[in-house]
């Protein structure tokens, strides 16, 4: 935080506040559908203080979101008015309740002011106040969102099944201005796809009895059906809402395919990467922890947006006390506690570290407690073992979790290193859990790891063994028994949601696979392009065609079209094809490992903590320059430093 005055509140609590508010968002046919989990809420009152040492006589003025007063030396003063504090020292505590919404201060003077520097306490524990960059301003209210607004015109207007559709050529996520050229009112029939707006039955979301005055909800689709109605008789803008954010990467390549998707990718993503990332922007809306966890790779070879990834873990984990799993999903919690240690490795952001660690560890030890004696941590009644949308052996306690509980070890085992606290303990419990992972769950005969061993079926799948790979729990040749046994055995049931092929072909990738996962984004990803997808869609089977392509959860067009996890093609073109990872917190270090043989000529750029690494190929020769120093690029297992302002020539 700089010396900038900002709104300040307790940790933690503009991220759960608005998290909630996100929760709520979803509509479906008509009804609000609030999230099915329980939803924590801000601290109602929360008090801040300070000690000054003043040189000279100063004012200052406190405004808030709430109720309160402020206390100076143990005198009492109003809100909102000029206070005077002579020279030395003076205690300031501002105390602020405010039973709707979030408490919040800002605090405008010469010398004291709301900037770093502050303690926010909910009368039980005081931490470093809390901000965000979008709150800089007095005249700001930090419980009001402002979304920029975009106008877009249909670019085709077409009569057809007795009415009009309007096509937008692209995802809009807001609302719609009707200007109507006849006394009737209208019906607005919205989709993501043409042919679930022309559904005037059974269309996701419909308005009915529309006029140029009637409030109209904001919504995402693509395109609008107007029945009856007749071009000419309707006009319709829509208004996108979005908050504005940086991108420095680009990706443009001799391959137009891959351009569009790595495009795509980035739509998809911005989409569904507001305040917070959100699996979808039409169905859901919802914060769900899996979908985040994926959109930080992504973010991270992008927009490289720390306040977008530090406001969703915020608002995931909610307040100290545990009531039931993130999203009541297992793996998503463990997720979380993983996610949390790629932001840090991310941004190098130590300050965030430690003031989420609490909430953390609490996490890892809400594990613990659902561990059996073997340390294998089993579903509760009211969890959620998803994993994916696959057929999965989930009977007893299922592979993928164990292994995912390994990670959430190693993470806090990490974290907690780097804040120096004492993690000893979970060195142990890893060490036990993944001697009984090998023993119960790793088949010599199949060369994989079954789901469950308690059903007796031996059934593999995919998912359980991709982990294994990504998070380094088996050697390489138990990886290259993997590769063979799983991930190249057609047998073994594929997988149909991005969700899952994001890791999968991470997997591949990491096993050397690039050229088998180049062609995977062509034929995947490209498939949906083929299909005419302007956002990557939540699931995709290529044998289905079309208007069972849109059906999911039992609903005709239930499945999203703009789902975050659809975005992961950034992240494997920028980590696995580019080859730029950071090797030390926040790119203090940082490698570059190219593979571009798929590509004739190339340019591209990926953002890098306060910098950028840009790619330029053609001719057979690969020219690599990065803003900033910590960068080596390694090609042919030959090193080379890469100093900031300078240019790295190889051989592509």
């Amino acid at each position: 935080m700089t010396k900038q005055a900002v709104w300040l509140w307790y940790p933690g609590d503009f991220e759960i506040h608005q998290g909630m508010l996100q929760n709520f968002k979803r509509e479906e046919r008509g009804m609000g559908w609030p999230a099915y989990w329980y939803i924590d809420d801000c601290h109602r009152n929360v008090k801040f203080s300070r000690q000054y040492t003043l040189t000279a006589t100063t004012s200052f003025t406190v405004y808030a979101q709430g109720t309160g007063y402020v206390d100076v030396n143990g005198t009492k003063h109003q809100l909102g008015h000029p206070i005077i504090c002579d020279a030395g020292t003076t205690t300031i505590t501002i105390f602020v309740g405010n039973p709707t919404a979030l408490p919040a201060i800002y605090i405008e003077g010469a010398v004291i002011q709301s900037d770093q520097g502050w303690q926010a306490s909910n009368f039980i524990t005081t931490l470093p106040a809390g901000h965000d960059v979008l709150f800089t301003d007095k005249s700001q209210n930090p419980n009001v969102i402002v979304y920029h607004r975009q106008p877009v015109i249909a670019k085709n207007v077409t009569a057809v099944d007795d009415g009009v559709l309007f096509d937008f050529g692209r995802a809009v996520n807001g609302s719609v201005i009707v200007n109507l050229n006849r006394t009737a009112p209208i019906t607005l029939c919205y989709g993501e796809s043409e042919t679930e707006a022309r559904d005037v039955a059974m269309c996701y979301y419909k308005q009915n009895d529309v006029t140029g005055t009637t409030k109209v909800r904001k919504r995402a689709f693509r395109y609008i059906f107007v029945p009856a109605a007749q071009v000419g008789e309707v006009e319709l803008t829509a208004m996108h809402e979005y908050i504005p954010k940086k991108n420095t990467s680009m990706f443009k390549s001799n391959n137009q395919l891959i351009n569009q998707i790595w495009n795509v990718s980035t739509e998809t993503l911005n989409l569904c990467s507001d305040l917070f990332f959100i699996d979808g922007i039409k169905r859901d809306r919802w914060i769900w922890a899996g979908d985040a966890y994926q959109a930080n790779f992504m973010n991270e070879y992008s927009f490289f947006d720390e306040d977008i990834d530090k406001r969703t873990l915020l608002a995931l984990r909610g307040q100290d006390d545990i009531k039931q799993h993130i999203d009541t999903i297992v793996d998503y919690s463990m997720l979380w506690v993983i996610g949390v240690l790629n932001h840090y490795q991310m941004t190098g952001d130590k300050e965030f570290l430690k003031t989420i660690y609490p909430k953390l560890e609490s996490m890892v030890q809400y594990f613990v407690a659902q561990t059996n004696e073997k340390g294998f941590i089993y579903g509760r009644e009211n969890d959620w073992i998803f994993v994916d949308w696959s057929e999965i052996d989930k009977t007893g306690t299922v592979a993928a979790e164990q292994i995912l509980l390994l990670e959430v070890y190693k993470t806090i085992l990490a974290c907690g290193q780097v804040l120096g606290e004492s993690v000893t303990e979970y060195q142990t419990k890893y060490d036990q859990l993944l001697a009984n992972i090998m023993t119960y769950f790793w088949d010599d005969e199949k060369g994989a790891f079954i789901d469950s061993y308690e059903s007796g079926k031996r059934h593999v799948t995919r998912h359980a063994n991709i982990f294994a790979i990504l998070f380094d729990v088996v050697d390489a040749q138990k990886q290259q028994s993997i590769l063979k046994h799983v991930l190249l055995n057609d047998e073994i049931t594929q997988l149909t949601t991005p969700y899952f092929k994001f890791f999968e072909q991470d997997a591949l990738c990491k096993l050397g696979q690039q050229q088998r996962v180049y062609q995977v984004l062509l034929d995947y990803w490209g498939g949906m392009l083929d299909r005419g997808a302007v956002t990557f869609w939540e699931e995709f089977d290529p044998k289905q065609h079309g208007k069972e392509m849109y059906a999911m959860y039992g609903d005709p067009y239930g499945k999203s079209l703009c789902h975050a996890w659809g975005a992961s093609p950034i992240y494997l073109l920028g980590r696995h094809f580019l080859g730029l990872r950071a090797t030390q917190p926040g790119y203090a270090a940082f490698e570059i490992e190219p593979h571009l043989a798929a590509f004739d000529q190339l340019h591209a750029v990926l953002p890098v903590k306060n910098g950028t690494v840009t790619f330029d190929k053609a001719d057979g020769q690969l020219e690599i320059t990065a803003s900033r120093d910590g960068g080596t690029v390694i090609v042919d297992g030959q090193r080379q430093v890469l100093g900031a302002g300078k240019t790295v020539t190889v051989k592509a």
